[in-house]
């Protein structure tokens, strides 16, 4: 008998929750085999749009916990995602979801590409799909952006951060671990700053009148 999904406090309606872990095996297995250049923008795409089991600010702050943890980033992101709704159960069916098939397919065409890397062809269609990959990360990244808008730091200051990351890793060469513990730290001293201003003041309560 599947276990029941936990129940996941939302206030988005709209929202509902996968039937059983065996579906979020089949939904991850679908994912993975569509993502080519990196699985993130199909993972926003199937989670946020098609299945509408999370909303954009939830896709996001599950993304979040996944960069900063080790490992890669799609894979802590789906253990995350399955143990939310189905315990252990669920972390294991999207893990093997994202990773089981496509492992297989990659090992044949590692296989394939020993022979066929030498062949122009082959090389100018690894560089083309470098560009589509390239512009499926930026074109998830604009998406993602439309959560900032909730955000408590607001959206100048989530730019703000975000231009910093870019210039110090991408273009400065900073070790990634030192932004992301410099940055991240920063990004989280202004969130609880500014979340203590929006808490409205709690002051001495008022002794009822005899």
């Amino acid at each position: 008998m599947a276990e029941p999904p936990t129940q996941v406090p939302s206030n988005d309606n709209s929202l509902r929750q996968p039937a059983s872990w065996a579906e979020l095996l089949r939904v991850f297995n679908r994912m993975a085999l569509q993502g080519f250049g990196g699985v993130l923008p199909i993972a926003h795409h199937e989670l946020v749009e098609r299945e509408r089991w999370i909303n954009a600010q939830q896709f996001v702050e599950l993304l979040t916990i996944s960069q900063v943890l080790p490992g890669p980033n799609i894979v802590n992101f789906a253990i995350i995602f399955g143990d939310r709704f189905f315990g252990w159960r669920g972390a294991a069916a999207a893990s093997a979801g994202l990773l089981v098939l496509p492992m297989v397919i990659v090992l044949a065409l590692a296989m394939a590409y020993q022979h066929l890397a030498d062949w122009p062809t082959v090389a100018g269609a690894l560089r083309g799909m470098g560009a589509v990959a390239a512009g499926l990360i930026i074109a998830t990244a604009l998406k993602l952006a439309r959560a900032l808008k909730r955000n408590s730091l607001g959206m100048p200051t989530s730019f703000a951060l975000g231009a910093a990351t870019l210039v110090m890793v991408g273009f400065l060469r900073w070790p990634m671990v030192w932004v992301v513990l410099g940055l991240g730290s920063l990004g989280m001293a202004l969130a609880a700053w500014r979340l203590s201003e929006q808490r409205p003041p709690t002051g001495p309560s008022e002794e009822p009148q005899p």
